[in-house]
Formats: C-alpha cells, structure tokens, sequence
C-alpha cells in the first residue's frame, strides 16, 4: 500500500494540475465576453485530444518501454529510449500543428462557429498549436522521468506551474502597467509558457547528475526497434482518445446522429469482438523469440477491428462534406494508420494474418452498418456535420 500511494498520488496532483490549468484559463478567457468563451470551448475538444494522446496514450507507452529497459538493466537502451521519444514528440506535435493550422476553420465552423467566436477559436487555437511542438516535448518529458520511477519531478512541475499560471494568465490577458492586453491570444501565450517552462525544468533535471538516466546526443543512432516499441503502445492508446474527444466534440456542436454513430462504432465493435473471441477461442501464434506477448484469444485482433471501426466511422461522415482534396488526404490517411496497426499485430506476432484480415473486415463492415442503420433513422444521410 505505501508503495502504491508513493507512486499513485504525484500522478493525482499532475491529474489535478492540469485540470486547473483548464480551469483558469476559462475563468480568465470568461470575462473577456461570450464569444471569448464560446471560442475556447470550440477549441476545447481539440486540446483534448492532444493532451490526452501526448500525456496519455504515448506517455504511458513511453514510461513503460522506459521503466522495462531500466528493470532489464539495458541501461543504454533506456538511454537512447529518451531520444527516440523525443523525436516522436517533435513529429506529431508537428502533426498536430499542421493540422490544426489547415483545417481550423472547417472544424470550428461544422462545431457551430460563427463570426465573433470563430474568430475568436482561431486566434486562441492558431497559438496554442502552432506551440503544439511544446506540449508534446513537455508531456514526453514527463513520461520520461516516470518511467524510472520517478513521479515527484514531474508533479512539482505541472503544480508549480499552475500556481504561475493564475497571475500569468490574467496579465497577459488584461495587461498591467507597461504589458499591452492581449486578449484571448494572452491565454493562449500563457499556456505556451507553462509548457515552455516546464519542459525546460524536467530537461534541466533529466541531463543533471541526479537523474538515473543519461540521455546525449553526440552518439545518437536511431534505431527503428525503439520507435516501435513506443509506436506499437501508443497508436494503440491514441483509439480510445480519439472515439472519446470526438464524440464530446460532436456533443458541443449538437452533431448528435455523428456523436451516437461514435460511440456505436467504438463500443459495439468492441462487445461483438470479444464475443466473436469467445466462439472461436484461437490460440495466439507461438514463436521460439517473439517481439511481444499478448493474453486472450487470437481471432480477430482486437487492435485493428477498433482502429478500423473508430477512423472507419470517422471518415465516412467526414467524407461527403469535403473538399476533393481534403476527402483524399482524410481517405488516405485513415487507411494508412488502420494498415499500419494491423501490419505491427503481425510484425510483433502477436497474430496470424487472417485475425488481422478477420479484424479489418468486421470494423469497416460495423462502420459503415453503423453509419447506414443511424443515417436511416435520422432520414437524413448528409447531415452529419452540418452546422
């Protein structure tokens, strides 16, 4: 029990922490007006999602490939795990800023954003993505010192920055003496800062002499085995982030048929694989050195039937709404990233080919079931993400 509270309470005070940040934010951004407000609930979703994917789904997969290289004594591989978890970082914080930054107004405007308070989710979210970059290196960062054990650097941090925060925030949003008002993109450069700075705080810490590991760049080789390690958890854990913003996403914007086809999708592929699993009972592949290990029966894989129901579902309702060139980008993307989980399950063996083929077909055909059975009720096909 002691060592459980030791290891579980710093991870309530960062829970608590980042929640606050939230918090007064809003409480700042709300006296500027209704449409400030409305504003940053548009974006809300958003950055959401971003923190529950860098903080959860790859920081949990980062601190977990950490802390089983340190406890296996592979005390170089922990080392060069830092790095590799870095770039990662970089990448999709680069992702997310691309992303945010191109397809902002098609988003804010299908939530219901309109004049004032479009305007005003631009302004907040071209800010807090274009330092996208930031919260990935920050939350990264974080993971990282978990993963050896760690939980008090990274609770210190996120508490001693939300304490900064609440005079930050409204400084630079209402201003003082010879610091301008800057309105809503005030808190946005405030946020910016708490991550900045801590992120400066947790890498001060990492390359000091008081932490266990010793990250360096000057005899970096990347190697492709220790992205996957990180890739294969973290897309993973990236699903259940994905079905879960989105779906409150489609709630702020009263999208209901799309918010239902969501959670439909996500949750009765998943009841229907487990009973399928059930039935078929199939032994996982066995192999003398496997890459992983995996409990439970084999057919299907799990992983690539809930990936392919939940961006299935996804783009099917985004597609008829836009533009050629965006249909193709989301069509291809999708596909991509549902290929590319099911291609890991095989890689890892951790599955036969046929459980990933079983496991691609019964999340499309739930998909696009789901989709057909709630557009019919509804008797309106197209009108998912319409305003």
């Amino acid at each position: 029990m002691p060592t459980l509270l030791r290891l579980g309470a710093p991870n309530v005070l960062i829970m608590l922490a980042q929640a606050s940040v939230g918090l007064i934010e809003t409480f700042f951004v709300g006296k500027l007006g209704t449409d400030a407000l409305a504003g940053m609930a548009l974006v809300f979703p958003a950055v959401m999602l971003m923190q529950t994917i860098s903080a959860g789904a790859f920081g949990g997969a980062i601190a977990s490939v950490i802390a089983r290289a340190l406890g296996g004594g592979r005390r170089a591989e922990a080392d060069a795990l830092v790095l590799h978890s870095l770039a990662i970082a970089l990448a999709l914080g680069i992702l997310f800023m691309v992303a945010a930054l191109a397809g902002g107004r098609w988003m804010f405007t299908r939530m219901g954003g309109v004049q004032g308070s479009l305007a005003a989710a631009l302004t907040y979210s071209n800010l807090v993505f274009g330092g996208a970059m930031l919260v990935w290196i920050f939350n990264s960062l974080a993971a990282v010192i978990r993963g050896t054990g760690n939980m008090t650097v990274p609770a210190l941090v996120s508490c001693t920055g939300s304490v900064l925060l609440i005079p930050l925030s409204p400084l630079l949003i209402f201003g003082w003496g010879p610091v301008p008002a800057l309105g809503i993109a005030g808190g946005a450069v405030a946020l910016l800062a708490y991550y900045l700075l801590g992120s400066l705080a947790m890498a001060a810490y990492l390359w000091s002499p008081r932490s266990l590991l010793r990250p360096a760049f000057s005899h970096l080789r990347f190697q492709w085995a220790l992205f996957r390690d990180i890739l294969r958890l973290g897309a993973v854990g990236a699903i259940s982030a994905a079905a879960t913003n989105a779906t409150i996403a489609l709630l702020m914007a009263r999208h209901w048929p799309a918010a239902v086809a969501v959670v439909v999708a996500r949750f009765g592929e998943l009841a229907v694989e487990t009973g399928v699993k059930a039935l078929v009972d199939r032994g996982r592949p066995v192999f003398s050195h496997p890459l992983a290990t995996a409990g439970g029966a084999s057919f299907p894989s799990g992983h690539t039937a809930g990936s392919a129901a939940l961006y299935g579902i996804l783009v099917l309702m985004c597609a008829p709404v836009l533009t050629r060139g965006w249909r193709l980008l989301v069509v291809v993307a999708g596909t991509v990233f549902v290929l590319a989980v099911g291609a890991s399950r095989v890689v890892l063996g951790v599955h036969y080919l046929s459980d990933v083929v079983a496991g691609l077909a019964l999340g499309l055909a739930w998909a696009a079931g789901t989709l057909t059975l709630v557009a019919v009720v509804v008797a309106r096909p197209r009108a998912f993400f319409k305003p």
